[in-house]
């Protein structure tokens, strides 16, 4: 028997499957957990931030719209969590940096010297990620470090498309400016 489609999932959490909302957690926990790290900057933080908006998810499930994909409506769910954590903790921007490129990593059989200048590449990127104003950092974590589509993208941080491609637009031309004197 194949496994059941997403949208089959949630129509089965609707009608209190708890065994199919369970396999949808399974299937998103990474992808909302990944999300809230990125806008928390803060391991157990983005893991409470993520379990809540599973929590939140269920309870909202009979509003969810069933012509909807559900990915897109779980993570904006996270996001918004994600945000009211980060509002009342104010956790200091850096760690969210460093957390969020923490995947970029040396190759481990790289030499010593391959190592240290990936070590160093990781700081420069860091540190101009840094620089970014928070909203054109968000795109561009979610886009490129998390590896969500614009769509996706705009409805986890619920914006519209457009808003997202000129925030990445800017926020890649910051970055270019900014990184261009290190690359020479």
């Amino acid at each position: 028997m194949p496994p059941a489609s997403e949208s089959e999932l949630v129509e089965r959490a609707r009608r209190g499957d708890v065994g199919a909302y369970e396999e949808i957690v399974r299937m998103h926990q990474t992808s909302a957990f990944r999300l809230a790290y990125v806008l928390l900057g803060d391991a157990a933080e983005a893991e409470d931030a993520a379990q809540e908006a599973f929590v939140k998810a269920h309870r909202a499930l009979g509003r969810f719209r069933r012509d909807a994909p559900f990915r897109p409506w779980l993570l904006q769910i996270a996001a918004n969590e994600a945000r009211n954590r980060r509002r009342r903790s104010e956790r200091q921007r850096a760690l969210a940096v460093r957390g969020a490129t923490a995947e970029v990593r040396a190759d481990d059989a790289s030499s010593p010297e391959a190592q240290a200048l990936a070590h160093e590449s990781r700081e420069v990127l860091r540190a101009a990620l840094a620089r970014l104003r928070r909203e054109e950092y968000e795109v561009v974590a979610c886009r490129y470090l998390l590896e969500l589509s614009e769509s996706e993208t705009a409805a986890a941080l619920t914006l519209p498309p457009g808003t997202v491609k000129s925030r990445l637009s800017r926020a890649l031309e910051r970055l270019r400016n900014d990184l261009e004197p290190a690359r020479a």
